[in-house]
């Protein structure tokens, strides 16, 4: 009897140690992508032909020159290979519509967690492979980046945020009876600078990775408030503070002239939107060095609605008029003023899986097609402090990349038409 104990011991024992050298032979086997066209570095632009980008543990290896490689090859010789996109400001758990304001109290978490797993995958199918989650059920958002971390199923890498908000203003609820309003007012509201830093505190605590704030109204608030400043300077000091403190970044949310120049001296790292900033706002941009997330194509967006959909409110018709045509015009004057830029749709006011068309609205606002595609890549990377993950193609980052049958440097709209996408290493779409 002990004699058959020690040889099923061994023979277990053989079992597992063959079972986890086959398991490291298949983490390791490579896949050879032949790109016909390769943008590996836009801050460079150099654009290189006939390369083999090699891929093992969802990261790059190496590039080669060449069609090189046996076994797993992608053969990517008719296309243009470039890294996986960025949006560095989406709202992935819901879409605007005729039943979004019903739909915030009627679906449950799960229910917006769900339409997460659908939204993310036609986000990460348009070549986006890296999103920033600016807003929306702060539980719904984790799950979802927890679960597209773990593998569970294919999505675009989230960067979560805490949203951090005054009572009553941009970021809370609006135009429903008061017993529904404390129900279901978002967790981050605050009201003076001690509360502020407890909202933030707390959002950090749940596990966000960067805090969203709004000094600002915004458009789609239903309420008659306009988009000035609706956070004190002392609020904004604190909630920065606090943040950084726990080493997370604050971006802002901002349309009014005065909510964008409070949020920047109280030293936001990043403004979204910026419809009416001025001289001071383009100064102190440049200066600090702080990014603007442009988001054209949410303007875009709810201006057309605005003049066709019977279901937005009058309070939101009136600000989407207002407010949308003048965002190409503010992303000129920071072009001009030499203002960092990332890109970034607001998609869940647009829709998801079309964030590529952003790229042609910055293209008139005066960006060339590679300084435009520059913001969804290594310029979208240190805006989110990810630069050695993604943004380019290189020796040890993600295994984030897109393929377009024709050249996005002469028509960016090839951008719109992504035929392969590859992220951590997993084929998305082919």
């Amino acid at each position: 009897m002990a004699r058959f104990w020690i040889g099923a011991l061994l023979l277990l024992a053989n079992t597992s140690s063959l079972h986890a050298q086959q398991s490291e032979r298949a983490g390791d086997e490579r896949t050879y992508v032949r790109a016909g066209l390769l943008l590996a570095d836009p801050a460079s632009g150099k654009v290189e032909r006939n390369k083999t980008i090699v891929v093992a543990n969802g990261r790059i290896v190496e590039i080669l020159d060449g069609a090189r490689g046996e076994g797993n090859v992608i053969d990517l010789r008719d296309s243009f290979v470039l890294p996986g996109l960025i949006d560095s400001h989406t709202h992935i758990t819901f879409q605007n519509g005729p039943t979004a304001e019903l739909d915030a109290l009627k679906k449950t978490t799960t229910d917006q967690a769900l339409n997460g797993v659908l939204y993310a995958r036609r986000t990460l199918e348009a070549g986006f492979t890296t999103v920033a989650d600016l807003g929306g059920n702060p539980s719904a958002a984790l799950a979802l980046r927890d679960a597209i971390a773990r593998g569970n199923f294919l999505g675009p890498r989230v960067i979560a945020a805490g949203v951090v908000g005054a009572h009553g203003g941009h970021a809370d609820i609006h135009g429903y009876r008061p017993e529904i309003l404390t129900q279901f007012s978002p967790p981050g509201m605050c009201s003076g600078a001690d509360d502020c830093s407890r909202a933030v505190r707390q959002a950090v605590q749940r596990g966000a990775d960067v805090i969203k704030i709004a000094s600002t109204g915004g458009v789609m608030t239903n309420t008659a408030a306009g988009v000035g400043q609706q956070m004190f300077d002392g609020e904004l000091e604190a909630i920065v503070r606090s943040a950084h403190s726990l080493g997370r970044r604050v971006v802002c949310h901002a349309h009014g002239t005065d909510g964008i120049n409070a949020a920047l001296r109280a030293g936001v790292d990043g403004i979204e939107h910026g419809t009416y900033l001025d001289d001071e706002s383009l100064r102190l941009m440049k200066a600090r060095g702080v990014y603007l997330v442009p988001t054209l194509l949410a303007g875009d967006t709810v201006r057309r609605q605005a003049q066709t959909a019977p279901w937005m409110p009058p309070n939101v018709k009136k600000k989407a008029l207002e407010v949308g045509p003048n965002m190409i015009s503010a992303l000129r004057r920071a072009r001009e003023a030499g203002v960092k830029v990332a890109f970034g749709t607001d998609s869940g006011v647009s829709e998801h899986g079309i964030n590529a068309r952003e790229f042609a609205l910055m293209v008139q606002a005066g960006y060339s097609p590679l300084d435009a595609i520059r913001s969804a890549t290594v310029w979208g990377a240190d805006h989110n402090r990810m630069s050695d993950e993604i943004g380019a193609i290189a020796p040890g980052t993600a295994a984030d990349l897109i393929a377009v049958k024709g050249d996005p440097l002469r028509d960016i709209t090839e951008l719109e038409r992504v035929s392969f996408v590859m992220s951590a290493g997993r084929v998305a779409k082919q």
